[in-house]
């Protein structure tokens, strides 16, 4: 069996995954709540893959809706190593077309109405996010993508925006004069939920559609985001399997690993028993025994 345990997070249109052996649905409780769905727990070509997807069979639950504590909580429960997310977006830039997988490398957070951290009063810790995704996983989610046949492009900044609705022309160009690629609703707190839990995390963004920065063109609309979204998703089932053959046998460490090794700043004896209880997956690695 892999080294790797491979949590996937699909995104709308991505609600189960191709290929699983032994696949089964299982139920996982967390301190923070429910997460999304049940987890698809499985393995493709001897790889253990734990799949959620992120707005829950059917799609019932908005951006803002998404307990992305539970998610991530509930993903390390479940033995994860790294998180791979896979997220529909619209496209800032003329040469990022509807269809193509864009591997992020970079985030800003415009997001507001939603649960950023696991920690807070009684447990206070501050990760670094200076360089929000794992490399190496990115690295190997880019691979797998064009061997699945979709046009790659390798790094790009997505902007989180609150949501449900899409952006006005004039914070789409407001986007687009910061630098931003890529829009989108879901990837954050999950990146930074996903980096305190010590999971080393990666991002394909599928496009499916502009924004609404180019005049010319009408608003965005659900009924286009649909057509392109069921061929992305096509796509993304592809990826996954290509990322299990593609996968090296070995799981070298991460220094995402190990990242709360200096991450909590509250003293031990100032730390609240019944957060360091809701803690036990995410950072029970440090906190077993009063670490540091």
């Amino acid at each position: 069996m892999s080294e790797w345990t491979i949590g996937i997070i699909g995104g709308s249109g991505l609600y189960q995954v191709d290929g699983l052996a032994d696949a089964q649905w299982i139920s996982v409780d967390t301190p923070w709540g429910k997460p999304s769905d049940d987890l698809l727990i499985g393995t493709i070509g001897g790889v253990k893959f734990v799949f959620l997807p992120r707005h829950g069979r059917g799609h019932p639950l908005s951006p803002t809706n998404l307990n992305a504590r539970a998610n991530i909580d509930a993903l390390k429960r479940a033995g994860c190593t790294d998180i791979l997310s896979i997220s529909a977006v619209g496209s800032l830039r003329k040469d990022l077309a509807p269809g193509c997988f864009v591997i992020a490398d970079q985030f800003i957070d415009r997001s507001f109405a939603r649960e950023k951290s696991f920690f807070g009063q009684g447990m206070v810790a501050h990760v670094s996010m200076a360089d929000p995704v794992c490399p190496r996983l990115a690295a190997l989610a880019g691979d797998a993508a064009r061997a699945a046949g979709a046009h790659v492009v390798e790094g790009g900044i997505y902007l989180v925006m609150e949501g449900p609705q899409f952006s006005t022309r004039a914070e789409s160009r407001l986007y687009q004069s910061w630098g931003c690629d890529i829009i989108g609703m879901t990837a954050m707190p999950e990146a930074k939920l996903a980096r305190e839990a010590e999971l080393p995390y990666a991002l394909v963004a599928m496009v499916t559609d502009y924004d609404c920065w180019r005049g010319e063109d009408a608003g965005v609309e659900v009924t286009d985001v649909l057509k392109v979204l069921h061929i992305n998703a096509d796509a993304a089932r592809r990826l996954v399997l290509e990322l299990a053959a593609g996968l090296p046998e070995r799981r070298l460490a991460s220094p995402i690993d190990t990242c709360l090794d200096h991450a909590l700043i509250t003293a031990a004896e100032a730390r609240d028993p019944a957060m360091i209880a809701r803690l036990d997956a995410v950072a029970g690695r440090v906190l077993k025994g009063g670490g540091r």
